[in-house]
């Protein structure tokens, strides 16, 4: 068989170094579905490597600018460049699409939202959506790959039937790869900065599935047993973040009562090789640490207690940090219902603009309702129309006679505020990042009282 003729991997018995040319040079078209925050990233590295990709969204504004050579992702250091490079060379093009761009592609990625009800259940809707698509253009011998959160068991209960029946026949691989990337750093994530993990449905889908992702990392490819374990892989990093950070949460709340420094002794603690306990805070915001917990809570028929309990505690900590405010106002004789609050930061995690899940919510909902008046500052949004609280920059906050701050996220921006103009203030600091032992402000760091 010549390299001419090798356009799809799956059931292909050419030489893999063939194969893998194959997929270098551009004979095995890709698609990429969703195209948002790891999504368009994930598709300009494939754009990179392979030269042959369609980006599939349904919003058009999105498609719009990226086949304007443009990047709609903020703050991802070298994608817009990448964006450019490879859609001016050709390598990269989008499409509002996904049915058209299946047609024409041999291995499909799907990245796109997962998130959960109302009911905390698994919310699969858009994933469906992309497989019926998806299925509608698949030709024997192409590849699926879903690289978004995924309860486990999804690939071989709900997606491989779906997709079966969309395309009339099952002579295709299916494939979950997790996506291990953050904000802030997605292309060296992609690009190697740790082990890619992919499972099959089948022996050949791995085998596939890792000859694929060996051409994508500098890093190594780890091929488990199957889709559901890389499934699990996934949703069980994050179960361990969530477990950690509720352990050091509750640690936090000791604190006073114990009558010790709870960060000082988690930051001793971790230096026998065997701890290794996170720290606290006012609690877990994102799309993913706050969610994927639920895939196993309610996906399953089995109990899962210590998950459920460690959800309880995540959550409670924004109303830990209401009630301490309220007590250490008390202390300087002022009343919470006449207090004027600002809260520092209102994304879940310093320097990116995801408000999903943040801490920062139920925070001023619930001063709002002790009847406070509720400021909000944060560098990277424009508005606070999502959170009960008014949006001002941090040179307002000068100008406002303010009662007390609670530090929900620290931006770098918040580094520069000068916290001597202020009149002393009660000030909750739910990330140990404030040093204002030199000032007259009455402080207290979660975890360390």
């Amino acid at each position: 068989m010549s390299l001419q003729e090798v356009a799809h991997l799956y059931g292909n018995d050419a030489p893999a170094d063939d194969q893998r040319e194959a997929f270098r040079s551009g004979q095995v078209p890709v698609a990429v579905y969703g195209l948002g925050k790891m999504g368009l990233p994930l598709a300009a590295v494939y754009a990179d490597v392979s030269g042959n990709v369609v980006g599939a969204d349904v919003d058009s504004e999105v498609v719009e600018t990226i086949n304007a050579g443009e990047c709609h992702v903020k703050r991802e250091p070298g994608l817009p460049e990448l964006v450019a490079e490879t859609v001016a060379s050709g390598a990269f093009e989008a499409t509002d699409d996904p049915a058209a761009a299946a047609d024409d592609a041999a291995v499909h990625v799907v990245i796109v939202p997962t998130p959960i009800t109302d009911d905390h259940e698994a919310d699969l809707s858009i994933l469906r959506s992309v497989a019926e698509d998806i299925g509608s253009g698949l030709d024997p011998g192409d590849l699926v790959v879903v690289e978004c959160t995924v309860p486990p068991r999804t690939c071989e209960d709900v997606l491989q039937p779906l997709l079966e029946d969309a395309a009339g026949h099952g002579e295709f691989g299916l494939a979950f790869c997790p996506e291990r990337t953050s904000s802030g750093r997605a292309l060296e994530d992609i690009r190697g900065a740790y082990p890619k993990v992919v499972g099959g449905v089948d022996d050949e889908a791995t085998r596939v599935a890792e000859l694929v992702y060996g051409e994508i990392t500098d890093n190594e490819v780890l091929a488990v047993s199957d889709a559901t374990t890389a499934e699990a892989v996934k949703v069980f990093e994050g179960l361990y973040r969530d477990v950690n950070i509720a352990l050091a949460n509750e640690l936090a709340t000791l604190t006073d009562e114990m009558g010790v420094d709870v960060n000082e002794a988690i930051e001793t603690a971790n230096t026998q090789p065997f701890c290794d306990i996170h720290a606290p805070g006012v609690g877990v915001g994102g799309h993913c640490i706050p969610y994927y917990p639920y895939f196993v809570i309610n996906g399953f028929e089995t109990d899962s207690p210590l998950l459920e309990t460690a959800r309880e505690v995540n959550d409670s900590m924004p109303y830990f940090a209401v009630e301490t405010l309220t007590r250490e106002l008390d202390a300087e004789g002022k009343d919470p219902e006449n207090a004027t609050v600002a809260i520092l930061g209102l994304t879940y995690r310093p320097g990116v603009e995801e408000t999903r899940a943040t801490p920062a919510g139920p925070i001023a909902e619930d001063l709002r309702n002790l009847g406070a008046e509720v400021l909000a500052v944060d560098p990277m949004l424009d508005d606070a129309e999502a959170f009960d609280a008014e949006m001002v920059s941090q040179n307002e906050l000068y100008d406002r006679e303010l009662d007390a701050v609670v530090l929900v996220t620290p931006h770098d921006e918040f580094e520069t505020l000068a916290w001597d103009r202020f009149d002393p203030l009660v000030v909750v600091d739910g990330r140990q990042s404030l040093d204002l032992g030199d000032t007259d402000h009455r402080v207290y760091t979660i975890g360390s009282g």
